[in-house]
This record gives C-alpha cells, structure tokens and sequence, in this order.
C-alpha cells in the first residue's frame, strides 16, 4: 500500500482528497497546523471512510517539524495544500504568504530530494494565468505578471518546483485549479473558514444562514454579461478526484516530463450574479446582497479549457454548479 503525505489535509481541498485517496485504497499521513481547519474534521474523514489517517499537527513553516514528519514515516508521494489562500488578505500581507507559501514548499522540497523521493503534486492555480486574453484559458497561455500576492506564490511556486525537478529528477504535476466549492455527499466535510470567508461560496451560505448581514459583490462594472466577475466554479469532490488521476499518473510513470501542469475546472464561467441567482433557485432562499466596487487584485473573467486534463488525467468533472450549491447549503446547515 502507498503511503501518500497530504500537507493542509483537514482543509477544504485537503479534506475531501483524503477521502478519495483512502478510497482508493492509498494509506494517508496528513500533516496541518489547524490555523484554518478543526481537528474534529479528521473523524469526520474517519466516520466517511472507516478509517482514520494518521496526523500530524506541524507547522510547515518550521524545518525541523517537516523533516521530523519524513523521519518517521516512508513516503511515497506528497500531495502539497498547505498555504494561505486568500487574494484580498494576500495584498495586505504579503510577507505572511511569501513566508507561509513558498518557505514551506522548498522545505518540503528538500526532504524529497535528501530521501530521493518522487511523486509531487502542487496545489497550485488559475491565478498565475492573471488576466488571460482568451477564453477559456488553456494551458499555453502566457503566465502573466500576478494580478495579486497569493497569485505570485504560485507563480513562484511552480518555478521553485520546476527548477527542483529538473535538477533532482523528482517527478511532478502543478493542478491549477479554478474555483473549487461545494461539499461531499455525506454532508461530513466541507468549507469551513474560521473567521470571515475569503471565497464567495462560504460567503453566500453565511448570509443565507443569517450569519453575515449582506453578501458584498464587488463590482458590476466588469465587461461581462451581467457587469460581474465570472469564474469557473468546480464541486470540491470534482477536484479531488483529479488528485488521484494525478497521482496514479506519477506513480505509474506515465508522465511525459518531469513537470507537467494541467487546468483544473468545468470549462465553463458563471458569473457571480449567476451563481447567487442559481442559489436561490436551487435552495429556495432569497439572499440579501449588494453591489460594493471592486476588490483589489481581482481579474475580469477566468474559465478553463480542461481538454488536455481530460486526455492526459483521463479525468473529467461530472457534478454540476446546482449540485455544488445545493451541498454548500446542506454543509452549512449542518453547522448551526
């Protein structure tokens, strides 16, 4: 059985691809320093699958706690989530995600090439593409000059890894996700931010739920359809099963180069007034929102074209925006 490190495992993304991976059979250390996530999410992984992987509580930021994580256990493949993730907070802290984000990775990154370890996969996003000027975004198109600080850690990131890879033939793939929301079927895990959320899902639940007042929009002056932002929104169980395809991938030697990157998404863009529209339709509720300017360092429109990811992962979404939405709400409910 392959023994597979998951960095930031009790987070959102974290959380649901350990589901997968124990699904299909990998054994699991996860590895979190809950500055985002409970501790009760790892029996909620175990209630779901029946088994309960092992845990780590290390701060990634800390050398010798990452190296005392690869000291006690044989790893087999790294699946990197651990980092802040927030565009707006990135702006105002911009020292907090270069330490967190990119210290973090080349810590992990030394250990694989002082064990001569393989099988890496990034966490990383549809940020480093900035503004595309196509649509959809595919993976030949230009990474452009970050339109934020969070955008740039991955930018960065994804060079760290590639440069690492080069030199010490470690075997990786960089996932650029789009938007993920959502949450599984069993109502078990979910996006839970602690504090005020960042990303617009949580948001919306919130204010459904009474807990935010009013839902922000940040501009209507976009060049859209309907004047608001469009993103491509992908149900978190969608995405987590690409980890496995890119795993399965690396482990079975199938990759063409030593980096690979692929575009994680729907291929299709919803605007952020759709997506409340769609909300209300499919959870019969009438969110109280406004319209508020723009937020720094957001772009105009992101949407993927997944056709190399479908090829290459053989992998492909199959639950639907209505589906994610639905289960965000179920998710949150479940919270009061």
């Amino acid at each position: 059985m392959k023994k597979i490190l998951v960095t930031g495992g009790l987070g959102f993304i974290g959380s649901h691809t350990v589901v997968e991976l124990q699904n299909e059979g990998f054994e699991v250390v996860i590895i979190d320093d809950l500055s985002n996530t409970t501790i009760s999410v790892l029996d909620n992984i175990t209630e779901i699958t029946g088994i309960k992987p092992t845990f780590h509580k290390v701060d990634v930021r800390v050398k010798s706690e990452v190296k005392s994580v690869f000291d006690a256990h044989h790893i087999d493949g790294i699946i990197h989530f651990a980092a802040f993730k927030a565009v707006g907070e990135s702006m105002s802290k911009p020292l907090d995600y270069y330490e967190n984000n990119l210290g973090s990775l080349v810590y992990l990154l030394q250990e694989i090439r002082n064990r001569k370890l393989d099988n890496f996969i990034f966490s990383s996003s549809c940020t480093v593409y900035g503004q595309a000027d196509e649509l959809p975004i595919t993976e030949k198109a230009p990474v452009k000059t970050a339109e934020s600080v969070y955008g740039n850690t991955k930018q960065i990131g994804e060079e760290i890894i590639r440069d690492a890879s080069n030199a010490h033939n470690i075997n990786t793939i960089a996932l650029r996700y789009f938007n993920p929301i959502g949450a599984h079927p069993s109502v078990k895990i979910g996006e839970l931010p602690l504090g005020v959320p960042a990303n617009l899902i949580p948001f919306v639940t919130q204010t459904a739920a009474g807990i935010r007042k009013e839902l922000s929009v940040f501009g209507d002056d976009y060049p859209t359809e309907d004047g608001t932002a469009v993103r491509d929104y992908i149900h978190v169980v969608d995405l987590a099963k690409a980890h496995i395809a890119a795993l399965k991938r690396l482990i079975n030697k199938d990759n063409k180069k030593a980096f690979e990157f692929f575009n994680v998404g729907t291929g299709r863009g919803s605007s952020v007034l759709e997506v409340i529209n769609t909300f209300e339709k499919v959870n019969g509720i009438k969110l109280n929102y406004k319209i508020v300017g723009r937020r720094e360092g957001d772009i105009t429109a992101a949407f993927a074209d997944t056709t190399i990811a479908n090829k290459e992962l053989k992998w492909k979404t199959e639950k639907t925006l209505e589906e994610a939405l639905e289960a965000a709400w179920k998710w949150q409910l479940k919270q009061k």
